[in-house]
């Protein structure tokens, strides 16, 4: 009877210590196939932040390439064209028995090709790096940026500015110009906006810039709008000068984003 009741208990804990192990076994299989998920979707994610940040790279180097070979294009059409022509005539000063009105007339070309090469060397030079941001700081840099839109009587923008920028840092300053430009081209050529809001201040600490326009706006949920050059270029630029942005827009009821610094 002892031995019955013994054996029986000995069974009955087998079976407990085999159910036990069974349950370990299984409790190790299900963390490691979680752990193994949970791994898997964080490398998804580091993939797809690498594949982003790969994308705006491309977006970068793109831009960089079409604004080199414009300023090519214009060094070549504009300046050497002129440069050329300017030293044709500088010859044709060596030229025996000229004329008074024949001297005139080289000198006057000469005179107004040297112009002209000079305007457009300024104007490639204003591109690269605006002058007045270089001397006067990023706020100045903004004013005149904004009057520059203003000038064409197609938009009306207002700017309010309550930080203080440190006119020291060119590069950061240069970015925040540049995605304001790009801001403001696509407001006037795809939004088609008459009215343009810029607001620079603080944000619970943060240096942030509120733009905002009356535009024709899009729809934020395609991916395709988002996917743009313009759009590519300013987030990389946001990205170099360690911010974030936001984007709030929809058909017909204008766009707004932004972005700290």
């Amino acid at each position: 009877m002892n031995s019955s009741f013994e054996t029986e208990i000995n069974s009955v804990i087998t079976y407990i210590f085999l159910g036990f192990i069974m349950m370990s076994v299984l409790i190790v299989i299900f963390f490691y196939k979680s752990r193994k998920k949970i791994l898997q979707k964080e490398i998804e994610k580091k993939n797809l932040e690498i594949s982003h940040q790969k994308e705006l790279l491309r977006s970068v180097i793109i831009t960089q390439e079409t604004e080199r070979k414009r300023i090519a294009q214009d060094l070549h059409d504009d300046i050497s064209s002129k440069l050329n022509v300017v030293s044709l005539n500088t010859h044709l000063l060596k030229t025996p028995n000229l004329s008074e009105t024949e001297l005139l007339d080289i000198t006057n070309n000469i005179t107004e090709l040297t112009t002209k090469a000079l305007e457009n060397s300024r104007r490639i030079a204003h591109d690269l790096l605006p002058p007045v941001l270089e001397k006067f700081g990023l706020n100045a840099g903004i004013e005149e940026l904004v009057l520059e839109f203003k000038s064409t009587k197609t938009i009306e923008i207002e700017y309010l500015n309550q930080l203080k920028f440190d006119d020291e840092d060119i590069d950061r300053n240069l970015h925040i110009f540049r995605i304001l430009q790009e801001l403001l081209n696509n407001s006037v050529r795809h939004g088609k906006a008459t009215n343009v809001s810029i607001d620079f201040k603080k944000n619970e600490g943060t240096n942030t810039c509120i733009y905002i326009d009356n535009g024709v706006g899009f729809d934020t949920k395609d991916d395709d709008n988002k996917k743009g050059l313009g759009m590519k270029n300013i987030e990389s630029r946001v990205n170099f000068i360690n911010g974030t942005f936001k984007i709030e827009s929809k058909k017909n009821k204008g766009f707004k984003m932004i972005f700290t610094f």
